[in-house]
């Protein structure tokens, strides 16, 4: 990406200033896109006015998770595992496999979670069923609690900050993302380049 989206500062904010609404943003996705005509004819522009606006909502959306989730006590790789367990229903025990394939994280990294977050008292391992070499990853009793506090925040929040979109708006944000996101997988993998 050509300088669309800045990293860091006050363009990087939506608005003239956190919390402000009120004030268009400093420098506007469409801003960019013209000045990119003017100075450069024929550049292709047509996607900054969408990828610019998803990465600055990224941004946004990752700096309050971050900040719901420091108050919660757990990180980002925590709330990712805890969840993927929490979601697979009772007993809450997925093998090391099922998690890396459901978190879309490598078995290493996966390997690295489950032994903090069971140094952390947040789950427990044990032998799996189907083989010598399966490892099933469980909830305690305090992952539990942990994960049910930590969901009602960070879901609470991220509803709050998408409830000034109508329903009939939300259903259809999530049909274009859903369009645009399987059309882009297609795109960058290998198949479609």
């Amino acid at each position: 990406m050509v300088d669309t989206v800045p990293a860091t500062g006050d363009a990087a904010v939506p608005y003239g200033g956190v919390g402000d609404a009120a004030v268009p943003h400093p420098y506007p996705a469409a801003r960019i896109a013209a000045a990119w005509r003017r100075e450069r004819p024929g550049t292709p522009t047509d996607s900054i006015e969408i990828v610019t606006p998803i990465w600055r909502l990224a941004k946004l959306f990752a700096d309050d998770r971050n900040r719901v989730l420091r108050a919660a006590g757990i990180d980002a790789a925590t709330l990712d595992l805890l969840s993927v367990i929490r979601r697979s229903g009772p007993p809450y025990s997925l093998s090391t496999r099922e998690i890396a394939q459901r978190t879309l994280v490598t078995a290493g990294a996966v390997s690295q979670r489950v032994a903090r977050a069971e140094r952390d008292g947040l789950v427990r391992r044990g032998p799996g069923t189907t083989g010598r070499r399966t490892v099933l990853v469980s909830l305690t009793d305090e992952g539990h609690a942990l994960i049910e506090r930590s969901v009602d925040a960070v879901l609470g929040r991220e509803a709050s900050l998408v409830s000034g979109l109508s329903e009939a708006e939300r259903a259809a944000l999530m049909a274009l993302l859903d369009k645009l996101m399987s059309d882009v997988r297609h795109r960058t993998s290998d198949s479609g380049s």
